[in-house]
C-alpha cells in the first residue's frame, strides 16, 4: 500500500505533468467561437480521450517497450530528456507550447487536438504513468491507486475546463502563464529526478 506521502508524491507528479490550469489558455484558443454547450462538449470529450489514451499507457506502456527490447531505465533517460525539454518551454515561453494554440485553427477535432493530446495528454504524462506503474516496481495495488489518482486529475482538469471562462477572469492571463512556469520548474525536477533514478537502478550513480 502507497503511504500518504507517496499518494501525495504522486499525485503532485500527475497534476505538474497534465497541467490543468496550463491546458485553459489553450482550451479558450480553440473554443473562443464556439457556444456554451460546444465548449462543455469539447472539455467533456478531451478530458475523456486523454483518460482512454493515458489509461492505454498504463496498461500497455511497459508490454511495448519490454516487447522492444527497451529497458525502462532507457525510457526513463530518454523521457527525463524529453520532460527536461518540455519543462523549458514552460518556464521560458506562453505557457504551455505556443505550437498547441498556433495549430489549433488549422485542426477541425480540437477535442481530440490540441486539447486532449497533446495538451492533456501530454508527452510528459504518458511518460509518467509508465514509470509510476512499472511492473518490476510496484504492485497490481499501487498501480489501481496510481490509476485512480490520474483520474481524479483528469476530473479536476474537466472541472476547470468547464468553468473556464470565470477562471481566465479570475486569474488573467498572466496569471496562468505565472501558474505555467511554476509547474514548468516542478516539472523540470520531476524530469532530473527520473535521469538521475535510472542512473542508479543501471549502477552509473551510487544510491541517493
Amino acid at each position: 500500500m502507497l503511504s500518504p506521502s507517496q499518494v501525495l508524491q504522486e499525485f503532485i507528479t500527475l497534476w505538474v505533468v497534465i497541467d490543468p490550469i496550463g491546458t485553459l489558455p489553450v482550451f479558450l484558443a480553440v473554443t473562443r467561437n464556439m457556444s456554451e454547450a460546444e465548449r462543455h462538449a469539447v472539455a467533456r470529450r478531451a478530458v475523456l480521450v486523454s483518460f482512454i489514451v493515458l489509461g492505454l499507457f498504463i496498461v500497455l506502456g511497459q508490454i511495448v517497450l519490454e516487447a522492444l527490447g527497451l529497458p525502462l531505465p532507457a525510457f526513463q533517460i530518454a523521457g527525463g530528456i524529453v520532460l527536461f525539454l518540455f519543462s523549458l518551454t514552460m518556464i521560458f515561453g506562453s505557457g504551455k507550447p505556443q505550437s498547441e494554440i498556433d495549430e489549433a485553427d488549422r485542426v477541425r477535432e480540437t477535442s481530440v487536438f490540441p486539447v486532449a493530446i497533446p495538451s492533456i495528454a501530454s508527452p510528459g504524462a504518458m511518460l509518467a504513468v509508465v514509470i509510476l506503474t512499472d511492473n518490476d516496481r510496484f504492485s497490481v495495488i499501487h498501480q489501481s491507486i496510481t490509476a485512480a489518482l490520474m483520474g481524479a486529475v483528469l476530473m479536476v482538469t474537466l472541472v476547470i475546463l468547464l468553468l473556464a471562462n470565470p477562471l481566465h477572469r479570475l486569474i488573467g492571463t498572466t496569471g496562468a502563464m505565472v501558474i505555467s512556469r511554476v509547474m514548468g520548474m516542478i516539472l523540470a525536477a520531476v524530469a532530473v529526478d527520473a535521469v538521475l533514478k535510472a542512473l542508479v537502478t543501471i549502477g552509473a550513480l551510487p544510491p541517493f
